[in-house]
Order: C-alpha cells, then structure tokens, then sequence
C-alpha cells in the first residue's frame, strides 16, 4: 500500500487526509522532476515485483514482447539495480543476467551485472504513454525494441529524460521510472 505521506517537488509533506472524500486514497500519481507534468494517471502501489512468465509460449505472437511486469493501474518499487553502469561479474563461468527479469549480457570485460539506481519504479508501458523515445532514438537499440539496460531512453513531453523502457523480443515488457527525475504524489 502507498504510504500516509506525500513527498511534494519541495520536500514538504502532507497527511492525504482520511475522510470519504478523498476518493483517491491509497493511489499515486508519477511525475516529472523538472516540469511537474503527470508521467502517470492514478495508480496502486503492489507490495512486490510479480513474477512473470519465462515461458516463450507466453510472448505477444507478432511483437514477441513478455507480458508487461506489472499489470495496468499499478506500480511496484524494484529493489535491485537497473541499468548502467555495468560492473564485471565475478563469477564468469556461471553468469547471471545482467538485471533483474533481463538476460545475460557480455560485454569486451565479459559477463556483466548492473550496479546502476535501485528502487526504480516499475509500471506498465501503457500507463506512461506520454513518453517519448530520446532524440534519434539515443539509448533505444535492441533487436525488436529497447532492451532497457543502456540507461534512461523515455523523455516527459517537457524534454527530460525521466524513464528507461525495457521492450525487447528477448527480454521483459516493463518501464522503470527514475527514482531521482520523477516523484510521487499520493
């Protein structure tokens, strides 16, 4: 559940208040650090990342994407890292995938692993649909879409990057919203 306080743009907190009608209770809001513009309409915090099927059967027929992370109107916090830098993994013979719910990833230095920002909020793809690609497609490539582990490659409509979507055929179908270029409003 989202928590009782709102972080504001400034730093203030606010009670939501308990009264019925607050309609909204327990719902969060995303937005832009830099223009304060809504990324995401209302959605319910999840207590965890959902598991989600591995299984090649359960791809998209045409766009081969996985089913999205997490399901439309929610969002969950990822705890592990996302994106870059990419650190050499210590183990080399049995590596892991380079980020949470991704492949694994070799680079020149050889099997690599994440150490970029935790705590990345996860939503569906469909519920930013406001983002747009960076310029000339900067940070987007991947064989069928984004893989998402070149770093943040969604902008808000205001220009700022704020987001790395993850839609490639062989990885996952989730969206990470920055933890530090956007807020929650609850």
């Amino acid at each position: 559940m989202a928590s009782s306080r709102a972080s504001t743009a400034s730093g203030e907190t606010k009670m939501r208040g308990s009264s019925p009608e607050h309609y909204n209770e327990g719902m969060t809001v995303f937005l832009c650090s830099k223009c304060g513009t809504a990324i995401t309409p209302e959605l319910a915090e999840l207590a965890a990342v959902p598991d989600v099927s591995a299984d090649e059967r359960d791809r998209h027929k045409e766009t081969r994407r996985a089913p999205s992370t997490v399901p439309r109107g929610y969002y969950a916090i990822d705890p592990e890292p996302w994106g870059p830098p990419h650190v050499v993994q210590d183990d080399q013979e049995d590596p892991k995938p380079a980020q949470s719910r991704g492949p694994v990833v070799c680079r020149e230095g050889g099997f690599v692993i994440s150490a970029g920002s935790r705590h990345t909020v996860l939503v569906h793809p469909d519920d930013a649909a406001s983002l747009q690609p960076l310029p000339n497609w900067e940070k987007s490539s991947g064989c069928c879409g984004p893989t998402g582990d070149e770093g943040i490659n969604r902008a808000c409509p205001c220009g700022a990057p704020v987001a790395s979507l993850a839609a490639d055929c062989f990885g996952p179908f989730e969206l990470h919203l920055d933890p530090v270029r956007t807020y929650a409003f609850s």
